[in-house]
Order: C-alpha cells, then structure tokens, then sequence
C-alpha cells in the first residue's frame, strides 16, 4: 500500500460502495496500491491484478465490486457466508443479514449484508479504508 494513502476509520455497518468493495479486498488479500492519473494521486486504487480496478465514484467503470457483482460477491458467500437471510420489516433499514461463524453484517441488498458480514468476521467492527473512498 502507498504511504501516502490516507486511512480513516468507518464502522462496518456504514461501509457501502467503493469502500465496501476495498474492505472485502483486504479480506480476501488483494495487494492495493494508490495510483494517480490526470484527476489526482488517489483517483484509483489497483486490486491485486491489472484488470481489478475500484474508483472512489460508483459510476465510474469499476470492475472490482463484489458488493453489487454477483460474479464476484457470489463465490465469496459460497466461502464465507453460512446463511443470507431476508427479515421484511425485522431490521431497521437493513431487510437482509449475513451470517458467518464469527459474526454477522446486514444491508439492503444480500451482497451488501454478506460483504458487511465477511468483512466484520475478518477485519472486526471498525476498519480503516481510503479516505477517498468514503462519501
């Protein structure tokens, strides 16, 4: 990770888009970098591989995003997740959990609650993540 990358402490309940999507790559150790284009040193944050790429704006070209891919977040609930499950009207403003052996996240959608889920069962209930990535 670049030394220059600026970490700021997010509550994984409140983790969503691209810092969501960085959080789950710390988990399943992808190496990051910060790399600066014409907009900026902390415009784009590599992903262990050249062709996994997350932006800080959700409607950029993003292609690492297991939160909303289920190509992606898919295989990992396959890995970490012991159950999704949805709760219509049981949670407040989240109607899905996701459950591991060690813990649990929940969210809108079942790939925001598992990647919640996965990340807190890693990582713990706080994490650090680029400031430029949290809105």
């Amino acid at each position: 990770m670049n030394a220059s990358l600026v970490l700021v402490d997010v509550a994984v309940k409140d983790l969503s888009g691209a810092a969501l999507n960085w959080a789950v790559a710390q988990v399943v150790d992808y190496k990051t970098a910060l790399e600066g284009n014409d907009n900026g040193p902390d415009e784009w944050i590599v992903m262990g591989r050249e062709d996994m790429y997350l932006t800080r704006d959700p409607d950029e070209f993003c292609v690492w995003s297991p939160s909303t891919d289920w190509s992606q977040g898919g295989p990992l609930i396959d890995k970490y997740i012991r159950q999704v499950k949805f709760y219509a009207g049981e949670l407040p403003e989240s109607a899905w959990r996701g459950e591991t052996v060690d813990g649990w996240g929940e969210g809108p959608t079942p790939l925001i609650a598992a990647c919640r889920a996965i990340v807190a069962a890693k990582l713990g209930d706080i994490v650090k993540v680029p400031a430029c990535l949290v809105r």
